[in-house]
């Protein structure tokens, strides 16, 4: 079963699946038998890990991980490399709001979506969004086609939907053969304005497929921010620890640019706090983050990855990492020891190797149906 799972999901997602095998019911007069039902559930954890200067580190094995669900340590497994399974991509493009100063940058869109995709099988959509998602091109191998779509995009109303385009990318994705990897490319400002598919509703569409959701960022401004971010943003808990532990370095000065407070606080969070409370601030961190950066937050709890520009060649530069980093995740995998419905909490940490930095997936949704 690992291996259909295995080919039949992105190269930086989760899966959680859960399959029931039962005996065919026995005629009324044969003898009566004890028929049992086999449940499994298989999680899929795409991890990568790279030097200090962002070199890809290629020679880790299962035993170099550590990798905890709700706290729990797992016992895993290090799966087949999948880089070469057919991609369906969706480019998800905002031309609301304040992307209209952002438009010449996206002209060269068509050729970095076809670096990025690389010589594999596959099917790219385009996507814009202001106040609404729209369809602006169907799934096609013609990259041409892409690129032509995306040179042409024009201005949009002074909308900013992140979660609808989202959403509306999922759902066309979730058309697409089982056999191929799924990926969206977000390129959009960090807040969200004026979606109608609510935070918590995203946290689940994200966290609840096997879309790995890859993001290129440039900033919101700051009226826009205080404005989307400021109203109910909930107070931060205290710093788990003590004094002198966990909390005590700033990340700010951390090594790892995408070390922020309130991720370094769950992840201290993991090794002192009970299940129950360590899924709640997983899910309030979640919450939070959706407040201040969207792309960054849907990037990390789906598996993907997150870049801020503001030129057209950081955009091109971003493309290339992404690229890079597409073909050198690692697959880790585990069945939970206790697979309760909700949001999960993933830790993943290197039994060794401190000078050596760690990307994986935050979480995922277990839903009830699938128990």
């Amino acid at each position: 079963m690992n291996k259909v799972l295995s080919a039949c999901t992105i190269l930086l997602t989760l899966v959680v699946g859960a399959r029931a095998q039962e005996q065919p019911p026995a005629s009324p007069d044969a003898p009566q038998e004890t028929t049992l039902t086999a449940r499994t559930t298989l999680v899929l954890v795409p991890t990568l890990v790279t030097t200090k200067s962002g070199a890809p580190v290629y020679t880790l094995t299962a035993d170099d991980f550590i990798v905890t669900d709700n706290g729990v340590p797992q016992k895993i497994t290090l799966e087949e490399n999948l880089d070469g399974e057919p991609l369906a991509l969706v480019v998800v493009v905002q031309i609301g709001g304040p992307a209209a100063q952002q438009m010449e940058k996206y002209r060269a869109l068509g050729t970095m979506v076809e670096a990025m995709i690389g010589g594999v099988q596959h099917k790219v959509a385009v996507v814009d969004f202001d106040s609404e998602p729209e369809l602006r091109l169907g799934f096609t191998e013609n990259l041409d086609k892409v690129a032509d779509v995306l040179a042409s995009l024009e201005p949009g109303d002074g909308g900013g939907a992140i979660f609808d385009g989202i959403g509306f990318a999922m759902k066309i994705l979730s058309k697409q053969p089982s056999t191929c990897r799924r990926v969206i490319l977000l390129i959009s400002e960090t807040v969200d304005h004026g979606s109608k598919l609510s935070a918590s509703d995203a946290l689940k569409t994200i966290s609840d497929t096997n879309t790995a959701i890859y993001s290129v960022a440039f900033s919101s401004t700051r009226s826009e921010i205080k404005r989307d971010s400021a109203a109910n943003l909930p107070h931060s808990s205290p710093d788990p620890g003590p004094p002198g532990g966990c909390m005590a370095k700033d990340p700010d000065q951390a090594e790892d640019p995408t070390q922020t407070k309130a991720k370094q606080a769950l992840d201290c969070a993991g090794v002192l706090l009970p299940p129950v409370l360590l899924v709640k601030a997983a899910v309030a961190t979640v919450m939070n983050g959706f407040k201040k950066n969207v792309p960054e937050t849907v990037s990390r709890v789906s598996g993907g990855e997150y870049f801020k520009f503001s030129s057209e060649k950081g955009l091109e530069q971003d493309l290339a990492r992404m690229s890079n980093h597409v073909d050198n995740r690692y697959i880790l995998s585990f069945h939970p020891q206790t697979p309760q419905p909700g949001f999960h909490a993933i830790g993943v940490t290197m039994k060794d190797y401190d000078h050596l930095r760690v990307s994986a997936r935050d979480g995922y949704w277990f839903n009830e149906d699938s128990k």
